[in-house]
Order: C-alpha cells, then structure tokens, then sequence
C-alpha cells in the first residue's frame, strides 16, 4: 500500500504547484472517516481509496482528481456529506466526489436495469467532467485487482462482466490502453480462467524457446533506422493473453498459427520522421498486404494516433509495427489523461469540461435523451462501444467515423438528426444506391432528403448505430401512440353511436379515475391497443345501463360470415358506425393482415388483438372463421381515402405463367403500364411448361388491382391469374 509522503512526492513531481497542505489533509479527512472499516481481504477499507488515488497518481492526474480518490468512498459509506467536503477541500473536489457518489446510489429491481441506470449517471457526470470517469475507472481497476478475495463467484463473474462490457471499453474510447488491457486481462481471468490458463502457459513455453528473439529484433530494427538517418526509440512488448485469445477467436487459428504475438514500437520526434519511418522499414522489409493503417491521417475516435504495419521482419519473423510521435505515445498510454500533464512538454491546465471535445460521448448523451428505458440504454450504448469503425466523408469533405456495418441511415444521423429522420436516399461515391447498403472507409457519401419524409420503421432492422435506433425508435414510439390515440377516440366516439348518444368530451373526463388512466389520450391510446373497449368506457358512464353493442358485434359478425345481412348492418357499410381507417402506417396502430392483402374499395373488418390494435381483414377472409368464438373483438371498420394524396397498398394475385422466354418481362411490362409496381415476387410451383407464383402489387385500390388482373388475363403469356384470398 502506498504511503502518504510517497503518495503526496508523487504528485509534487508531477506538478510543482500542488497544494500538499490540501492533500495531506484529503488523507487524514480520508482515513478518519473511513475508520475501522474492512475490505473483503481484511485490510483496512482504507488502503482502497488510497490505492486508487495511487493508480491516479501514476497517471500524473491533477491534485484535485487525486483528493477526489482519496475521498470517493466517503460520502456513500461514511457519515461525511458534500458540504462538509465543499467547505474543507472546495467546489471542484465536491463536484468530482458528487459526480463519482452518483453512479452507486440508484437501487432498481433488477440487476441489468441497475447496471444500465448507473452508466446513465455515469455519462452524465463525465459529460460534465471527464475526470469522474477517471476515478471510476481507477476505482474499477483496484476492486478488479482485488476480486479474488470475493466470496461468491457469482458476484465475482458479475463484476467481471460488467468491467469487461462497460468500463473496459469505456477505458479504450477515452484513449487509456494500458487500462484498458489491464481491466480486461483482470476480467478474462475470472470469465475463462481455463483459456486464461492456456494461453499463459503457451506464452511461457514461447518464451523459453525464444530468450532472446525480441532483443535481437530490436537491436537489428535499431540498426536499420540509424543507417537511414532516423532517430528513434524501439521497443517490444509481448501481447496479453486476453488479446491474443480475442485474435484466436475472430480468425478462427490455434496459437501456434499466429505469427505477430510480440507489437513493436517507434517512437520518433515528429510527425514527418513518422512517415519517413514508415518509408525506410518498408524498404528494409516486406510488408504484409492489407495490414497497414493511418491513424495518423484519420485518427480513432478517441483521438489515438499512430501508424500500424505488419512486415516480414528480421530473422524472417512476421512482426507488427506501430510508429508514433512521443506526443502520440503519451496520449495512447494515457489518453485523456494526457491532458492533465502533457502539452508541448509542460503541465496542462485541466479544463474541467474537457470531456465535451469528444463527440462520442455527446452521441451517447443524444441517445440517453431519446431513449425510455434503461435497458434500451444499455443496447445502444454497447453498440456505440463495441463496433469497428469505418471512415466515410459528406461531398464537402468532412470526416464522419461509424461503426462498422454501417449504412448510409447511420451516416446521415450522424451528421444530423434532422438529415436522418428527412432521409429518403443515398449516392455513395457519386451513384445511388440503397438505405441499407453498407459503407466501406473512403466511401463520399450524399444523402437525399425531402421534407415531407419521416424515419420507416423497417430502418431498425439494419442501423448499427445506437444514436440512428434510439431515434428511429423514438419516432416510431411517438407515432403509435399518436395513432393509438386517433384509432381509440374513433372506438370511443362509434361506441357513443352505437347507445344513440352524443359523444361528450367531459363525460369521458369524469370516467379518467375509474379507468385508471391520467388523461384522455392515455385513455384513447388503451382503447386504441385493444387493452380497453369502447363499451368498457360507455359502462364506466353509465354504470348499470344496459348496452346495444353486444348486438351490434353480432350484427358485424353476421355480415362478414356470408350470412343473411340485417337491415342495421346494411347502414353500417355506408359507414354510420363504422371506425375510419386512413392515413394510419401499417405496423404501428393499424395492421393489414398477411392473409389477404385488403385495398380500400374491400369491404373489411378489424379484429383487435390486446396490446397490438387492430388487424384489418377483408370481408371473406378464410382467417375470420377463427374468431367466430370471441365476438368481443370484432370491429366495424371502413375505409376513409385521401383522393388528393392517395396511399398505396400492397395486393396479392396468384398468377400461372408459360415457361417459355419473356413471359416474366412481359408480365412485369404489363403491371408497369397499369401503374402498378411489383413489391414482392415468389415461385410457388414450377413444371416445364407453367411457373404457379404469388406476385404482390403496389396500387391505391381494388379497382387498380381489378384492372391489373383484366389486363393480365388478356395476356397469351398468362394461363390464369385471380387475386388471393387468405
């Protein structure tokens, strides 16, 4: 355990003008308040936050993140409070201890919802000062270095797992790679303790078998540069075993058959002799294709810097290459914290917001503010984390790094929101191509918008991006309840019909408490998603009334069962009852079944599912039959078209066509010249003279359709063809 001069000399070292009064006294306030508690492996808990402020120190951080170690614990586990901390050490360092308290002090039900509540704060108290996240991360690494002593080892694989899901790659974004390769060697160990096990072993044998290969590299890389005129410092380090595990895994190759476990690096005094570096190992050595990176040109985005090659080195070794400047270097084994300490060779001065200059973590506050829950959170954040990342730039030449896999949605939320949610299309590298193709670095990337356009839900199913999903979802989530709310006022007001009463606003208002529900559109929004029916509503109105709807859903079901048509259904199809069907996307409030494709001109019926809303049927759909037992969920619907802004709909024609050259281009020919456009083709029988296929058609009613079929029937290239029906 560090001790207090040595802890105190540390920073001193680091920077002259420390306050050593003020630290001397964090350790005391530290240490007193604290007491006798005990840590799991018996020392004093104590000897915690004071390795932590250790770990920090190595770092070079500034004296207030190093009194903000000492004290982190404090407030969460002691009697000590922020205004006690304020008055005695400051306004920054109650800040920085507030911001660190935060992230352990919400309790949910769950576990996940916990993990994914406390990186919420996390972000949000880093995106006021990058130096909690330091802190937390130092106190991550301590609690992982003495995991071991942990009793339960379902607690012990728990906080390996979050450390390596969370912080680990929160260690790499903010730059900090021997933390991060730290954290996630402590977390391998206790994950695959076997694979762990292996791969130390096989290191070891390695390196008995080859003492002194690494030297020898270094002494003839050495020797190369200077005859080259380059100065520069060379080094080799060996891989960690949770790398080269990771490495084994993605490329699917034993131990034996990896060939770069040891990564050499160059430092050198600038960025031009990084380049001229690069030049000379070149021509020393061959390069190994398809293995060379500039991180120079396009940095990662956490800033890191540096040149990556791989060449068939001396001795005939397969090496990787890393070439950097000395401030390059800092930065990569520091990253962030670099900051603190290094600039044109002095002490910085922290900028306490300095975490607001990376842009990832302003995305992930951008997802926090569009995202509803907290496990969702957690998704998309992990796949901001997660991901590889490919380059791509807008037509004026700006840099945007995604993940990669990502698409042209991606790329457009990522220059702006707006951009994405008005999306309508994509050239990539001058040529249009679709939403869903994937973007390869160096790709120019143009986005289509229109203003009249909004996000389509399908887009989910292929964005990378957690900051492209959270909005999408966010759109999507908001249009359903608008139109839950529409669909379940039209219920509400053809219920009132129904019992011949007006429908009075005020009178749905007074029944809010005996519903259970806030207001009137989380009332409609019920009732729109089949969780409440409108009769349900009318009773609470009028308790003890007898209703007419339960003959009026029979009279419904009569009529689209094929039997005799009552004269009160008859008035119901020139809609005096019926529910309005318009304007409403398929998927959210409204569904069109599958089984029959209905088109506006059809006479339909909904069926309400709980939870879902309504699935819209044609009138002699085979699927009705299904729900002949529970007439509750019958529902009189009609169609209600927008003649100037007609919304085309998917229909459904089964088609036997001749096997003979040019019957598919004429038949594609003739729906095109009818206006019609093909959604979906599928051969469902073939033979040597006839092909048997469902062809679904985009038109605006069942009269299009009914003259696609006519035209399709004049056809000599077409045996048959008739519109499907379940």
């Amino acid at each position: 355990m560090i001790r207090q001069f040595e802890l105190v000399e540390k920073v001193k070292a680091n920077d002259p003008k420390t306050d050593e009064d003020a630290l001397n006294r964090a350790y005391v306030f530290a240490m007193r308040a604290h007491g006798s508690q005990r840590r799991a492996s018996g020392d004093p808990y104590f000897s915690h936050p004071l390795e932590v402020a250790g770990i920090l120190a190595e770092m070079r951080l500034d004296s207030a993140t190093i009194m903000t170690a000492l004290l982190h614990d404090t407030v969460e586990d002691t009697g000590a409070t922020l205004e006690e901390i304020e008055a005695r050490f400051g306004t920054t360092v109650s800040r920085l201890v507030d911001g660190v308290t935060k992230l352990t002090r919400l309790e949910l039900q769950s576990e996940k919802s916990k993990q994914a509540e406390n990186f919420r704060k996390l972000l949000l108290a880093m995106s006021e000062d990058i130096r909690v996240l330091l802190v937390k991360l130092a106190d991550r690494l301590h609690n992982m270095q003495t995991l071991s002593f942990v009793d339960d080892p379902d607690k012990r694989k728990r906080i390996a797992r979050e450390t390596m899901e969370i912080f680990a790659p929160l260690a790499e974004r903010i730059g900090m790679r021997d933390m991060e390769d730290e954290l996630k060697e402590l977390a391998f160990r206790e994950l695959n303790p076997d694979a762990n096990a292996s791969v130390v072993a096989r290191l070891a044998f390695l390196r008995q078998n080859a003492r002194d290969l690494v030297s020898r590299i270094v002494e003839e890389i050495c020797q190369t540069l200077t005859e080259a005129g380059v100065e520069a410092d060379v080094s080799g380090r060996e891989k960690k075993p949770y790398s080269i595990w990771r490495k084994m895994e993605q490329k699917n190759v034993s131990f034996e058959q990896l060939s770069d476990i040891v990564a050499f690096r160059i430092v050198v005094g600038s960025v031009a002799t990084c380049y001229q570096t690069l030049g000379v190992v070149h021509g020393a050595y061959r390069m190994v294709p398809g293995r060379f990176k500039d991180y120079i040109s396009t940095p990662k985005l956490n800033g890191y810097k540096s040149l990556h090659t791989a060449v068939i080195g001396p001795e005939s070794q397969r090496i990787e290459i890393q070439i950097r400047t000395k401030e390059q270097h800092e930065f990569a084994e520091f990253g962030v914290a670099a900051h603190w300490h290094y600039k044109n060779g002095e002490i910085a001065d922290a900028n306490p917001r300095d975490g607001r200059q990376y842009r990832w973590i302003r995305e992930l506050l951008e997802i926090l503010d569009h995202t509803s829950d907290p496990e969702e959170f957690l998704e998309h954040t992990k796949l901001e984390m997660f991901q590889d990342q490919v380059f791509c730039f807008t037509p004026s030449g700006d840099l945007i790094a995604l993940p990669r896999g990502a698409t042209p949605v991606d790329f457009a939320y990522a220059v702006h929101s707006e951009i994405g949610n008005t999306c309508v299309g994509s050239k990539i590298n001058g040529r249009l191509k679709p939403l869903k193709s994937l973007l390869s670095n160096g790709d120019q990337v143009e986005i289509l918008t229109s203003k009249g356009r909004s996000p389509a839900p399908t887009w989910e199913r292929f964005v990378v991006t957690g900051k492209a999903r959270s909005r999408i979802r966010r759109y999507v989530r908001q249009q359903q309840r608008s139109q839950y709310v529409e669909l379940g006022e039209a219920i509400v007001r053809k219920s009132f019909q129904e019992e011949s009463r007006e429908y009075a606003s005020n009178l749905v208002e007074d029944s809010l408490s005996k519903l259970n529900h806030k207001n009137l559109d989380d009332l409609f929004t019920a009732v729109g998603k089949g969780d409440l029916t409108g009769q349900q509503v009318i009773r609470a109105i009028h308790p003890g009334r007898k209703l007419q709807a339960a003959k009026a859903v029979k009279a419904v079901r009569r009529v689209f069962s094929g039997r005799p048509r009552p004269k009160r259904a008859q008035s119901r199809g020139s809609n005096d009852f019926a529910v309005p069907i318009h304007g409403l996307i398929p998927g959210m409030a409204v569904h069109y079944a599958n089984c029959c494709h209905p088109l506006p001109g059809d006479r339909i019926v909904g069926i309400v599912t709980t939870g879902k809303g309504v699935t819209i049927h044609t009138g002699d759909c085979d699927t009705l039959e299904t729900f002949s037992e529970t007439p509750e969920r019958w529902l009189d619907v009609a169609w209600e078209v927008d003649v100037a802004n007609p919304i085309r709909h998917v229909g459904r024609i089964n088609i036997v066509l001749a096997n003979k050259p040019g019957s598919l281009g004429h038949l594609s020919t003739v729906i095109a010249k009818n206006m019609g456009n093909i959604n979906n083709l599928k051969i469902t029988n073939r033979s040597s003279d006839f092909f048997e296929m469902h062809v679904d058609i985009e038109v605006e009613h069942v009269n299009h359709l009914t003259s696609i079929i006519a035209a399709l029937r004049a056809s000599s290239a077409i045996s048959s063809v008739e519109r499907a029906h379940g």
